[in-house]
């Protein structure tokens, strides 16, 4: 099973969000990621979803997104020519001896000190999953005590804009 991330643009109306997660759930797939918002084009919104499955089970949630008529285009994100980014809230344990080893870690992965308590640190970071992943991986030894992830966001490289999909 491979990972796919679609770009699925939708009419900005109530309902819909309930409408695609359910299209899913009744169709027993799962997603993994799910990240959406307001586009350029205001009564545009852009949902990013990330599920798993072969090239059947995508072709298959693409022909039943297609169904629903506040979809407004699918397209499903190649890899290779894509930008993909996350964002990370975390908050993790430090003592006056562990502080400077965790802001050093902050700035290597460029990451921002957004909040600071007297028993921690709350450190806000973007970038793909697999820096994500390893700020996290990183951070754990110092004992996290919470954090939250945003849904991927994905874009695809090159001259393409919503106004064109309105035509």
């Amino acid at each position: 099973m491979s990972r796919h991330v679609l770009s699925v643009l939708v009419s900005n109306e109530s309902g819909v969000l309930s409408r695609v997660a359910g299209l899913f759930s009744r169709r027993g797939f799962n997603i993994d990621s799910l990240s959406v918002g307001e586009t350029e084009v205001p009564s545009i919104s852009r949902m990013t979803i990330v599920a798993q499955g072969n090239e059947q089970v995508l072709d298959q949630i693409e022909k039943q997104l297609n169904k629903l008529h506040d979809v407004l285009h699918i397209k499903i994100m190649p890899n290779d020519d894509s930008v993909y980014r996350e964002l990370l809230l975390i908050k993790v344990a430090s003592s006056k001896e562990t502080r400077a080893s965790i802001i050093e870690i902050a700035d290597v992965f460029r990451a921002k000190i957004v909040d600071v308590a007297s028993e921690s640190l709350m450190i806000e970071i973007t970038g793909d999953q697999s820096k994500i992943n390893a700020f996290i991986n990183l951070l754990d030894i110092y004992g996290i005590k919470e954090f939250t992830r945003t849904g991927l966001s994905a874009l695809e490289r090159g001259n393409e804009v919503i106004k064109d999909y309105l035509l």
